[in-house]
């Protein structure tokens, strides 16, 4: 599912950040009282009445620019690429200060977006200070809220008319019974000449430079059995390499399209090997629950002996070892050489991801596992296990009930995900284990 994104903006030293840090109780934005500190876009995954989207830290945007330098430009194109990415703005002012020119003029701009706009007047600490809302209705914005962001006083209530504006429809041009596919990496590691070799025809446009596509292009196709949408997304670098502030939009393009996706393609470079970059782009991928095959092109560049692909293979399983899981395909896109292989690997990892075991069958799993290897005990306790149940698919996800949750290490976790895997497969598909007490089970 593709998450709501939640852009703040407004001018600097109005408590963004402040604001920001309070919806993720933990202190991500740098907050000192002066203004100018955020500078660029910070962004944070949040939830509230079960809601999850992602929220946006911009810098303030700052309209007159007598004698200003680079970096005040830079912060107010961070905040319009912000407003432009976003689904719902959050427009926070002072209170104290009251309505500025600046913000009459940022009103004016977030007006012509025609996206929800929702005014937060800032800094509202006392009852008597509510008077300090009403000139906000200028704006020609809607209905203001005054909160105090340090003080956590009716950020509940803005919370609740954020959700309200979600899009209802972020998923209604997907169809349900197709798949969806994202190919992700780095830049310049041939993800468009990919998806152009799967297509069979020039859809994206193909270059040498990286960083070309800039954002996410949807292509639906169908192998005549099975439909499916192929995100080619923009290429993802690191932090300290990314300069233009288009880049920075288009890793947030890039890592909704894995939020979209059922199944990814971890496109690797085969002269370069897995790098750091690499590593955290796969990451998120798994953390995401997403299916994962790794894709290893520009194949046709490397010189082969006859154990040249496992060698290769095994320092990936060295380099991702979260994702011991993923099957790995060697290709190069210039030739094709085995991208007709592709779409088969998808709609395996697909049904892999969407598979569903009975409670009968896991219990009868869970009592060869004990019997192979009895569960851990810590001080004078045994764990128990009492029977385990599937929860949930894409990814599957299996709820453990025991005596006591504490008892449970990892590496037994571990254990019974392998069994798992050795009874299922479940290739290509991470899996959630959760413990619960017993007493939990009437929760689930």
């Amino acid at each position: 599912m593709s998450k709501p994104i939640v852009a703040i903006v407004g001018r600097p030293n109005v408590g963004k950040s402040t604001f920001f840090n309070q919806i993720g109780k933990k202190r991500v934005s740098i907050v000192e009282d002066f203004p100018g500190v955020t500078r660029d876009r910070i962004y944070m995954d949040a939830e509230w009445l079960n809601h999850q989207f992602t929220m946006i830290d911009t810098g303030g945007i700052e309209l007159e620019n007598d004698g200003e330098g680079k970096i005040l430009a830079s912060m107010r194109q961070q905040a319009r690429l912000a407003i432009e990415e976003a689904d719902v703005i959050v427009f926070m002012v002072d209170g104290r200060t009251g309505m500025t020119h600046d913000d009459e003029e940022i009103g004016h701009i977030l007006r012509n977006t025609r996206k929800p706009v929702i005014v937060a007047v800032n800094k509202i600490d006392s009852p008597k200070q509510h008077l300090d809302v009403y000139e906000f209705y200028n704006l020609g914005l809607g209905e203001p809220i005054g909160i105090s962001a340090a003080n956590a006083l009716n950020v509940g209530d803005l919370l609740d008319e954020i959700v309200v504006n979600f899009p209802k429809d972020l998923e209604d041009d997907i169809e349900h019974d197709e798949i969806r596919i994202a190919v992700i990496g780095r830049p310049n590691v041939g993800k468009s000449s990919l998806v152009n070799a799967l297509l069979g025809q020039e859809r994206v446009i193909v270059s040498d430079v990286a960083g070309t596509t800039r954002d996410a292009i949807d292509t639906k196709f169908d192998d005549g059995n099975t439909h499916f949408t192929l995100i080619d997304t923009a290429g993802m670098r690191r932090k300290g390499k990314i300069d233009m502030p288009i880049e920075r939009y288009s890793v947030m393009r890039s890592l909704r399209a894995v939020d979209r996706a059922d199944v990814v393609l971890m496109v690797i470079s085969a002269p370069e090997g897995v790098t750091e970059q690499d590593k955290k782009i796969a990451g998120y991928a798994h953390e995401s629950g997403k299916g994962c095959i790794i894709v290893v092109n520009k194949w046709d560049l490397i010189e082969k002996d006859d154990k040249t692909s496992l060698r290769f293979t095994e320092d990936i399983r060295d380099e991702l070892g979260f994702l011991q899981y993923a099957p790995v395909l060697y290709t190069s896109a210039l030739t094709k050489q085995r991208v007709h292989r592709v779409v088969d690997l998808v709609k395996y990892v697909a049904e892999q991801q969407a598979m569903r075991v009975q409670t009968s069958v896991l219990n009868q799993l869970v009592m060869d596992a004990v019997s192979i290897n009895p569960p851990p005990s810590h001080k004078g306790k045994q764990l128990k296990i009492y029977f385990m149940t599937q929860a949930d698919i894409k990814p599957p996800k299996f709820l453990v009930f025991v005596n006591d949750p504490e008892l449970m290490h990892f590496s037994y976790l571990r254990f019974l995900e392998n069994k798992l895997r050795e009874s299922f497969g479940f290739e290509g598909t991470p899996l959630k284990l959760v413990v619960r007490g017993r007493k939990e089970e009437d929760d689930e």
